[in-house]
């Protein structure tokens, strides 16, 4: 179970990682108004428009790569194991039925606690 977690935990990172990467590369649809009036060039890797279709689709497929790993997470750290179920109340009870101490190995209380000279 503790693999699973690690894995999921490294899959939810990476794809937030290349989530940012990815929504910083794309640019605005104001850049390329911009671009008509002469300030600054609008080529870019994979062309005009065809940049936008493939990191769009790109982001849109980690974002629900995160989604569902956050999902995943979520739901595993909410398990609990069968041993330890039922309320804290409930556990305190079960460990309370130890029996109590016998008088002899108590402490003494009042004069009995003062030290003799």
């Amino acid at each position: 179970m503790n693999a699973l977690l690690t894995v999921m935990l490294a899959v939810q990172m990476i794809s937030a990682l290349a989530m940012v990467g990815l929504i910083l590369v794309q640019h605005g649809k104001g850049a390329d108004m911009g671009a008509a009036f002469g300030s600054g060039g609008s080529g870019s890797l994979f062309g005009a428009s065809g940049s936008a279709n493939f990191l769009s689709r790109t982001t849109a497929v980690l974002a629900t790569v995160f989604f569902v790993s956050t999902l995943m997470l979520a739901y595993f750290g909410s398990v609990r194991p069968a041993a330890k179920s039922g309320s804290v109340l409930e556990n305190a009870a079960v460990t309370s039925t130890v029996p109590a101490a016998t008088p002899a190995l108590q402490p003494a209380s009042g004069a009995a606690q003062i030290p003799a000279k």
